[in-house]
């Protein structure tokens, strides 16, 4: 089932991975033969300098034909240099694609580790972040534009609406393998030198000039230096005029002088970011989406209906104009006609016309990056469909329901359903047996569904749902607090989330074992009652079976599941399976003596 699974998509990576380590390798002979012609034609010019120099016997003009050749050989080498890297990123990525399909992807990707936040309500406990995580498999962006957005997806449930429109996004993404591989070895570029947080700090900086003024008086000044420049030329007038004129440009430049200087000196750095930039912005105006939420993001490029690449085209041209005052021979030139001043003004002019659009357009190379990892992830899992987003809450029904992060030859799927007639399931089990890999299968498959992106499950309908887990919680040396008062602030917590508008989907692993067993039964019956009256939904589970009458209550808003296990050759096997009822037995003196301890 597996390897039928993944035939297609591992072998249409498999096949571009060939086709790429191939190319990788022609150009590497490419390049180590221009080397070597590079050499001898540097040898061959050092041949005809010595004949022309020292032995006299030809003109010093014949070095220039393998000067040539060498300056055509160089530029020509870069290209070469240039299309290889590219080769060997492509091999890269395809390399990455592959390991994702035969589960060998943990510890080689982004693992998102600057996300983590401890307060979070599940982010920490269902693997979103860190090695071997729910971000690490997703992630193919390659911008931090695009890593910050697909984090913020995995961290808070979209509105149905914006899941519909990112599923259709993800659908017509899916089949796009040339867009998602260009995108990711363009932002490889972007990534190694682009600084979103101060390219975002520059694009939202205020103007302080009223550009359109300040140039129109900038232009006349130097179109009435020319007139009576003319005129004193042909004795029309005398220096006067002249003089006066220059006198009002050296008022003029000093009156603006700190601000040009602030253009000046604040413009370079973006405006280099802003060419990485380019890259993606010009691969996404080649695209047409048929989907509205991505003809939307492609149409949100455009600046006065025209494409970014066009409008950051014009800042190059401004800044490189601006770049020739610094030439020796025209740079008294430059004074005289105000080419700092009036090309600072124009800076400033597109700045302060564009300065927001940057912010737009960040964000939308980001959430592209985001569909396309998700899209990816649908390509690599064509089993794993989209979920269907209900508008009467609260419902989880989910069949067939496995973990994303378990290999798919070893995930073992189980059917959970939740909703207002059932609104409890407390799973009871020995250790090792499956119960906190039945939260997290829950969990995870809720956070991809609203989110945006496919599940791993024959079919799941579920509501928006405010997700929260008490999993994975330790006590803490530094802040002086213990495994169980960890614990009940999580609990307090998620009380916090289930009183708001969206009903909350608990997940509480061995809820209160750190107290006794008298306090633990009236603690948790409470808690579950209290999140049951608020009308959330959820499971809670339990190696101890005092606590399996918090499902008998007679609404018959709950109900009991376990796990199950035995003991064959010495070893304990488990099959992982879900059945209805409370577990019967307990593994955990026969786990003790499996490993040698004498009880």
């Amino acid at each position: 089932m597996n390897v039928h699974q993944h035939a297609e998509p591992a072998a249409e990576y498999t096949r571009r991975l060939t086709a790429r380590q191939a190319l990788a390798q022609r150009l590497v002979r490419l390049e180590r033969r221009i080397s070597i012609a590079r050499l001898v034609v540097f040898l061959a010019a050092g041949g005809v300098a010595f004949a022309a120099f020292d032995r006299h016997v030809v003109s010093p003009w014949w070095i220039a034909a393998p000067a040539a050749v060498f300056a055509a050989l160089v530029l020509i080498h870069d290209r070469v240099i240039t299309q290889r890297r590219r080769a060997d990123r492509s091999v890269t990525f395809y390399e990455r694609g592959v390991a994702r399909i035969e589960h060998r992807w943990a510890g080689t990707g982004e693992r998102g580790e600057r996300f983590l936040d401890a307060a979070h309500p599940y982010a920490a406990d269902l693997d979103v972040f860190g090695h071997g995580s729910l971000f690490e498999l997703l992630c193919t962006a390659r911008t931090r534009a695009g890593e910050d957005t697909l984090a913020a997806w995995l961290c808070a449930p979209a509105a149905p609406d914006v899941i519909r429109a990112r599923q259709a996004a993800v659908t017509e993404l899916r089949p796009r393998l040339d867009l998602r591989e260009d995108l990711a070895l363009l932002g490889l570029d972007v990534r190694a030198g682009l600084d979103p947080e101060a390219l975002a700090a520059w694009a939202t900086a205020a103007t302080t000039q009223a550009p359109g003024t300040l140039r129109i008086c900038a232009a006349v000044l130097v179109t009435l230096l020319v007139i009576a420049t003319a005129a004193w030329h042909v004795g029309f007038s005398g220096p006067l005029p002249v003089i006066t004129v220059l006198t009002a440009e050296a008022v003029f430049g000093m009156a603006l002088r700190h601000r040009v200087v602030r253009v000046v000196h604040t413009v370079q750095r973006p405006g280099r970011d802003l060419g990485l930039l380019t890259q993606l912005l010009d691969r996404l105006e080649r695209e047409r989406f048929a989907s509205p939420h991505l003809a939307h993001l492609r149409a949100a490029l455009d600046t006065e209906g025209l494409p970014p690449s066009v409008q950051i085209a014009r800042l190059h041209r401004l800044i490189h104009l601006l770049d020739a005052r610094q030439n020796q021979f025209f740079a008294p030139f430059a004074a005289l006609l105000l080419w700092t001043t009036q090309l600072a003004l124009a800076i400033d002019a597109w700045h302060a016309a564009n300065g927001p659009s940057i912010i737009r357009w960040l964000a939308t190379v980001g959430e592209v990056e985001a569909l396309c990892a998700f899209a990816g992830y649908a390509y690599e899992h064509p089993d794993d469909p989209f979920p269907e987003i209900v508008d009467q809450a609260p419902a989880f029904e989910g069949e067939s329901l496995g973990h994303p992060l378990i290999p798919a030859d070893r995930c073992v799927r189980n059917d959970v359903r939740l909703g207002d007639d059932l609104r409890l399931l407390v799973v009871s089990g020995s250790n090792m047996s499956g119960k906190s890999t039945l939260l997290r299968t829950v969990g995870t498959n809720t956070v991809l569904a609203l989110a945006g992106a496919p599940v791993r499950a024959a079919r799941l309908r579920l509501s928006p749902l405010a997700v929260g887990a008490s999993i994975r919680l330790n006590d803490s040396l530094q802040a002086g607090t213990s495994r169980f008062y960890a614990e009940i602030t999580r609990l307090r917590q998620l009380m916090d989330l289930a009183n708001g508008p969206l009903p909350l989907l608990f997940l509480l692993d061995e809820i209160l074992h750190g107290t006794n067993s008298h306090d633990r039964g009236i603690g948790a019956a409470a808690v579950v009652r209290g999140f049951i009256e608020r009308g959330a939904i959820g499971l809670v589970t339990t190696h101890d079976l005092a606590l399996a009458h918090i499902a008998q209550r007679p609404d018959g808003h709950a109900a009991n599941v376990h796990f199950e296990d035995h003991l064959e050759d010495g070893k304990m096997i488990f099959d992982y399976r879900m059945r209805p009822g409370v577990v019967e037995k307990s593994n955990a003196v026969a786990l003790m003596r499996a490993v040698g301890l004498d009880v």
